[in-house]
């Protein structure tokens, strides 16, 4: 051990490298520490977000079923292709439709938060389709991947959907949000099915979110950290966190595509919307609303927000 000697008035103080040692130890556990920390925690809050249902939104609003809105229903329950059981709600529209809307909700969330905008688009004479995502909601399911399985569970509803004698489904759109909005570009560019998209506060890449999830919850802004837990949580959900790319399968897309995001929305930038968009094939519109954060658009948008989104699906599934 190399020893220091630091003059200091008429004596001597003794100094020792021990004091660097120390503090070399200390990072190297620290970091230790929240590796291990991260690679049991890291890939449960990744791949199994809280479940809101019923009980959680009733404190906020009474707007929780179909019913509320007095809109007439049909509830049913569609398999994915591993058996999963799927909680869906049906709306028809009162007369012969001009199409048929399938929401996506976004990370969390479930079927509840579509009925707003359901209302709205019923009332414009569409079907509407919600469902609650695997991992969420009513729906079963261990594990969420963002667009990885859930693409194959909407392409699901589809042919559900298309198979019915009793519905004149017409043109399919489709309207996410968040987590939602990234599913359906995923969707659209493997299904010629889908006519148009209306994609709201979307993500570009799985692993560029997680990023900002990761900075945001724990304050540690290591790529290292965020490669150990999607490397696991690959592992575990039997996925690959790569393929979940809005940003690339955009660029598959043919049909027309309303972007919307809020100028300031603390969860996911809207610089990623912008990033989507710029790989997006024409026809494509941007809207980014400004002040807005990730989930009050349609408080801050005020009526030009369903106004708009109405608008579009009548344009583009006519």
């Amino acid at each position: 051990m190399q020893r220091v000697y630091c003059f200091v008035g008429d004596g001597y103080v003794y100094c020792c490298m021990t004091i660097l040692a120390v503090a070399l130890i200390f990072v190297v556990l620290f970091m230790v520490f929240i590796s291990t920390v991260l690679l049991v925690i890291g890939p449960v809050m990744l791949l199994q977000p809280h479940r809101r249902t019923r009980d959680y939104y009733k404190r906020f609003t009474s707007i929780l079923h179909p019913s509320d809105l007095g809109l007439r229903h049909e509830e049913l329950s569609l398999k994915t292709a591993e058996g999963l059981n799927l909680h869906c709600w049906l709306i028809r529209a009162d007369g012969p439709a001009r199409g048929t809307v399938i929401f996506l909700h976004g990370v969390s969330e479930c079927v509840i938060v579509g009925l707003p905008i359901a209302k709205r688009l019923h009332d414009a004479g569409f079907h509407v389709f919600l469902y609650d995502s695997r991992r969420h909601g009513d729906s079963e399911g261990r594990f969420c991947t963002y667009g990885f399985y859930e693409k194959h569970d909407t392409t699901t509803v589809i042919n559900a959907l298309l198979a019915r004698t009793d519905l004149d489904v017409g043109k399919i759109g489709l309207l996410g949000s968040s987590m939602g909005a990234a599913v359906a570009i995923q969707v659209a560019a493997l299904d010629s099915r889908v006519a148009s998209v209306v994609a709201e506060s979307g993500f570009a890449t799985l692993r560029t979110v997680y990023d900002e999830y990761q900075k945001r919850i724990i304050k540690v802004p290591w790529h290292y950290l965020r490669n150990i837990v999607i490397k696991r949580s690959e592992q575990i959900a039997h996925f690959k966190a790569s393929a979940v790319s809005p940003l690339e399968a955009v660029r598959d897309v043919h049909g027309p595509i309303f972007f919307l995001h809020g100028t300031t929305d603390n969860l996911i930038k809207a610089s990623y919307t912008k990033r989507v968009y710029a790989n997006a094939n024409e026809p494509k519109e941007l809207w980014l609303i400004e002040g807005a954060r990730h989930n009050d658009m349609a408080v801050v948008g005020g009526e030009e927000y369903f106004n708009r989104i109405v608008e579009f699906f009548e344009r583009t599934l006519a």
